[in-house]
């Protein structure tokens, strides 16, 4: 049968330019941010990978402000003194004042400035600086909070800093601020209450509130509009965390979120509905040639399966070359990131091979940091009983090869019985003697801290995934996030994602978010929920590589039926079949590429500059095309509904891979071909502007 094509976004041939432009030449952008140069989540990744787009539009006049940490700072940071005279007076300033403000470089793409705040140096102003916000605000913060504590010192030196700036300039700029989550939020409220000439922005990825009820069992998204939300805040003890995030939203002139389904989120939670999506991006790099990210695989692939050689040394009783590797990562949240259903998917999935009578095994591992002390003794062993026996093949080989090459060389065929002699028996014998192994190959990688009351070792024990010889299903945690550095798996994130097969996220709570998109820029197959308009609407072809998982009008029981016929048809497909979907899958990374998505901060920039100076700035919304936009025939093996999904790929028979010949490049220009004009969602009068939000 002929193989079904995928729509393709190679070069984007029906995607319209979308020029908005503004003078920019009197206009300063400052980026705030807790997880500027501070690496503990997706945000992170936000903004350093959208840094070397932004600096190409904003040049010198892009600032990004963040938390001092000492030890992030020696390894990410170059400081230098500041470029700008205005902003080397504010430093010079705050500093006499009795604060420590750092300037630097950030050692990423793009090398934008940074201006750190040293938020201990200046604790003795805590109590000072919250009796002002109850004074002013109306929001009390209790002692005990030492993340609220850090949100209040730096919101009010993130105020104090666009404050000095102001007034130091002769002729004040026009200054965008844009603040993310609500750890940076105070500072916004701040500027709003002192009327500070500041264009504010305020970007939630995902709502405080949103994230505790998710992880208390209940059944959210379907009832989001029934939430009292201020008992439901102050049960969880997060009041005055929820009353900050609030404030922020209310005070910002734009509001944005990362997605449509938080957008809804928000409009209920937080009360204000956003004035656009911003999606995250990233850097996507293409390949010249579509060998070379298979190439990138097969090495990747390569690494992954000698970790796994000794992992499950004195068990190795099935074929690396007929194993999937499958992964999940992310925050350890066991029922926010899916663990749980993930884990029931594969008991399930492991007695269905079983009767099948399948030779496939599959490995699937949970990259999810958590409390640790060390790595296990038994795994690090695996790794030296490997090493040691590739020691004891590399030597009896050299001799081997020595006494084969001197027979030769006399022009006689060598006598196998003698090229080897007792000196290598007992080398071998040795080594075979050393992979004998009286346990199971551990599940943790890793001594937890919290061993019996881990999640997903607790559902490990429940469902019995223990890496038996009678398994077909093997599990492997790594309680810690990956690092080329590591003795153990030493792979950096990326090349772990690369050589992995399929990637698995059914997140209960904002599914669309970093790990998935970096799997699909990687060139991985993965699995994603879907829940509303998220996922499944941005890209909603998963014939291409993204299977959607229904979570949101299907019970437990029954989403996890549905993942588990995922991961069965996977481990069915061919290998060949396999790489079709992993070419499919690399041209959809386009649609995460920040050169496209960046647009959406534009808009953003431009509608708070509107809305903070009316005289200078008029802001006519120009309708972006979305992918949702594109219109494009649908691949002749695609059932009507991804819900009742059967096969994500083309079935296989016995003959395909001699009688049809498969062209990746002619099929993806066949894609160009027929994507047609994106038709536009909303009709929106483009003469109108914009005017300031209500006074709150």
């Amino acid at each position: 049968m002929p193989l079904a094509r995928s729509l393709s976004f190679t070069s984007l041939s029906g995607l319209e330019e979308w020029d908005e432009e503004f003078d920019r030449e009197d206009a300063v952008l400052f980026e705030i941010a807790w997880e500027v140069a501070n690496k503990v989540g997706g945000i992170y990744t936000v903004i350093q990978t959208k840094a070397r787009l932004t600096c190409e539009e904003w040049g010198e006049n892009y600032f990004l402000v963040g938390p001092y940490m000492e030890s992030s700072v020696r390894t990410q940071v170059e400081l230098i003194e500041p470029c700008n005279a205005a902003l080397r007076r504010t430093i010079d300033k705050m500093n006499s004042s009795g604060c420590k403000v750092y300037f630097g470089r950030w050692l990423i793409e793009g090398s934008p400035y940074v201006i750190l705040l040293d938020v201990g140096f200046t604790a003795w102003s805590l109590d000072r600086w919250k009796s002002e916000l109850w004074e002013n605000c109306g929001i009390g913060v209790p002692w005990f909070d030492r993340e609220a504590n850090d949100a209040v010192l730096f919101g009010f030196l993130t105020a104090w800093l666009l404050g000095e700036v102001c007034t130091q300039c002769d002729e004040p700029p026009h200054i965008v601020a844009h603040f993310h989550e609500w750890l940076a939020g105070l500072g916004l409220v701040l500027c709003r209450q002192r009327q500070l000439p500041v264009a504010t922005i305020f970007t939630t990825h995902a709502t405080l509130l949103g994230r505790y009820l998710c992880a208390g069992n209940v059944d959210f998204y379907n009832n989001l509009a029934e939430f009292n939300v201020d008992k439901e805040a102050g049960d969880r003890q997060i009041y005055h965390r929820y009353c900050l995030e609030r404030a922020a939203v209310r005070c910002a002139h734009v509001f944005t979120t990362v997605s449509q389904i938080t957008a809804i989120e928000a409009e209920h939670l937080l009360k204000r509905k956003p004035d656009i999506v911003t999606p995250n991006g990233l850097n996507v790099k293409k390949f010249s040639a579509m060998h070379e990210f298979q190439n990138l695989h097969a090495q990747s692939k390569a690494r992954i399966q000698e970790f796994v050689r000794g992992h499950f040394y004195g068990h190795l009783d099935f074929n690396l070359d007929k194993t999937v590797f499958l992964f999940i990562a992310g925050r350890y949240e066991f029922s926010n990131k899916g663990a749980d259903i993930f884990l029931e998917a594969l008991a399930r999935l492991n007695y269905l091979l079983r009767v099948n009578h399948s030779d496939v095994t599959v490995i699937a591992f949970f990259i999810m940091p958590a409390r640790t002390n060390n790595f296990n003794v038994e795994t690090l062993k695996g790794q030296a009983v490997r090493k040691q026996l590739w020691d004891t093949a590399q030597t009896v080989k050299e001799r081997f090869g020595k006494k084969l090459y001197e027979s030769l060389l006399v022009g006689q065929l060598p006598d196998v019985s003698k090229m080897l002699d007792k000196e290598d028996f007992t080398m071998m014998k040795r080594a075979i003697f050393a992979t004998q192994r009286q346990c199971l190959p551990p599940v943790c990688s890793h001594n937890m801290l919290e061993d019996s009351s881990d999640p997903i070792l607790n559902c490990i024990r429940r469902i019995g995934l223990f890496n038996t010889a009678q398994d077909r299903v093997k599990v492997i945690f790594h309680p810690e996030f990956l690092s080329s550095t590591s003795p153990l798996l030493p792979m950096d994130y990326e090349e772990f994602v690369r050589g992995c097969h399929l990637g698995v996220f059914p997140s209960y709570y904002e599914p669309w978010g970093y790990t998935p998109g970096k799997t699909t820029h990687t060139m991985c197959v993965c699995i994603y929920i879907y829940m509303y308009i998220c996922a499944g609407v941005y890209m909603h072809i998963h014939a291409s590589g993204i299977y959607i998982l229904d979570r949101r009008f299907r019970g437990v029981d029954e989403s996890c039926n549905q993942l588990t016929s995922f991961l069965f048809q996977f481990c069915q497909q061919s290998r060949r079949q396999r790489i079709i979907q992993r070419n499919r899958t690399e041209r959809l990374s386009d649609l995460l590429d920040w050169r496209y998505l960046g647009r959406y901060y534009v808009s953003a920039r431009h509608m708070a500059l509107a809305k903070a100076f009316p005289d200078k700035f008029i802001y006519e919304p120009q309708e972006p095309t979305s992918a949702t936009g594109f219109r494009y025939p649908r691949p002749a093996s695609v059932p009507p509904s991804p819900a009742h999904s059967l096969h994500s790929s083309p079935h296989h028979s016995e003959a395909e891979d001699e009688e049809e010949p498969y062209d990746e490049d002619l099929e993806a220009e066949k894609d160009r071909v027929n994507i047609r004009q994106p038709f536009n969602m909303l009709n929106r009068n483009k003469n109108q502007t914009v005017g300031l939000p209500e006074k709150n």
